[in-house]
């Protein structure tokens, strides 16, 4: 018997994703562990491998199609021993399946699934005739349900997927009269109005590019943050020429074995030292309840080709230099290849955010709910500085943390950015 293979989910929140790329086709054998297609979740761009073995009968979903919900087969596979071409018939017709099975009872289900037809004859009952060119659009099930009762379909407002009349919205209608205002109030537009432009002959030319998924995430929890959580911002300037010399040192002493340092990979280690000092700021805020953790899980930001990913270095409190450094390396490329799996990036109880090799000076950074903080280090660059009363030049480095004023005061905030100057400043307490 033919095994459909269905849309995964990649990621705990996935309900939807795209199908970004097939990499087998019709007549193709695959073993389990074979990558047979990339798929955009809400997190990132991710391969889905193969579980059982067998020849790949027929594709439902075609490449590029979005919106696909977890559980839709998208695919058949013909075990071995089985005849392909008939496996292939047995593939489903739909790409997805239908919105209105799931609140429609079973007696709808024996109606027809295909694209609504126009709306049927008028029942006996007055009603005003649709304009010309309008298309209602409803559910079998609600059509029948109008034709019983005599309701004019045009006078109700759907609530299913793209305005689509269902059964609920017929069931409350009252029969034979459209609504009083239908004649003055103006039609519902078809489609979302565009974004306002510079207007007159200011007008610039541009392309629309339609968001992937892992854009609208970002812009979703972005904004969320933005509203919900208080931030807090606290900058602190950060003298680094301890740390550069110490970086140089242990470098040279890491050659043979192949591993180099980054500064990034020492101030991984700085944030994930300084919670251990100050853990009123290892926290999230949990709406009744803090929860408070006893593991310094560091969610790096990464510029990735479809946007922002935060993988983790779990542990970075307990972890040394050298080890820190080679998980950073493989997350990063991962992440910019898009191969990230989701224990690699989901969780995490704090970020950086480190813009430095831009040349940014300083920054303030948005939370990454349901964290608590983030900090955000800019540049390191030569400054007047004054050391035992004589003015000097020193590499000096702004470093903000961002902080949920909900779950973190702005005294312990204050004392986790001592904390994290000290310890840079003072880099021997990162590798013992």
């Amino acid at each position: 018997m033919p095994t459909p293979i269905k849309m995964p989910a990649l990621s705990p929140t996935m309900e939807e994703g795209t199908l970004a790329k097939w990499l087998v086709k019709p007549g193709d054998k695959v073993e389990a562990g074979d990558i047979m297609a990339e798929i955009e979740t809400d997190k990132a761009t991710m391969e889905f491998e193969a579980v059982d073995e067998g020849t790949i009968a027929s594709i439902a979903v075609d490449e590029g199609t979005e919106g696909v919900k977890v559980g839709t087969v998208i695919a058949m596979l013909a075990e071995e021993g089985e005849d392909v071409d008939e496996a292939a018939k047995a593939a489903p017709s739909g790409d997805a399946p239908k919105e209105e099975a799931k609140s429609e009872p079973a007696s709808a289900k024996a109606e027809p699934v295909a694209a609504p037809a126009p709306t049927p004859a008028p029942a006996p009952a007055a009603s005003a005739p649709k304009p010309s060119g309008d298309r209602i659009i409803a559910s079998p099930l609600a059509k029948r349900i109008a034709e019983q009762k005599g309701i004019d379909l045009s006078g109700v407002t759907g609530s299913g997927p793209n305005g689509r009349i269902v059964k609920a919205d017929v069931e409350g209608a009252q029969p034979g009269a459209a609504p009083a205002k239908a004649e003055a109030a103006p039609a519902a537009p078809a489609k979302p109005a565009k974004p306002a432009t510079l207007g007159g002959d200011l007008d610039a030319p541009y392309e629309a590019q339609k968001l992937n998924n892992v854009r609208k995430v970002i812009a979703r929890r972005l904004t969320e943050a933005k509203q919900t959580i208080p931030h807090i911002y606290l900058t602190v300037d950060v003298r680094l020429d301890a740390l550069l010399k110490l970086r140089g040192e242990l470098n040279k002493s890491l050659e043979a074995d192949g591993v180099k340092l980054s500064v990034n990979d020492l101030l991984i280690k700085a944030l994930a030292r300084a919670l251990q000092r100050v853990p009123k700021c290892n926290v999230s805020f949990q709406g009744d309840e803090l929860f408070q953790y006893s593991r310094e899980d560091i969610s790096v930001a990464v510029a990735a080709p479809s946007g922002l990913i935060t993988p983790i270095i779990r542990d970075a409190g307990r972890k040394g230099l050298a080890q820190i450094s080679t998980e950073m390396k493989s997350l990063a490329g991962k992440a910019k290849d898009g191969k990230l799996q989701p224990q690699e990036f989901q969780g995490g109880t704090a970020s950086l955010s480190n813009l430095g090799m831009f040349g940014t000076k300083q920054f303030d950074a948005v939370i990454n709910p349901p964290q608590a903080m983030i900090l955000a280090v800019g540049a390191g660059e030569q400054r007047p500085w004054v050391v035992d009363g004589a003015l000097g030049v020193a590499t000096v480095m702004s470093a903000t943390g961002s902080f949920d004023h909900r779950a973190i005061d702005g005294a312990d905030g204050a004392q986790f950015m001592q904390a994290f100057q000290q310890l840079v400043e003072n880099p021997m307490g990162l590798v013992v």
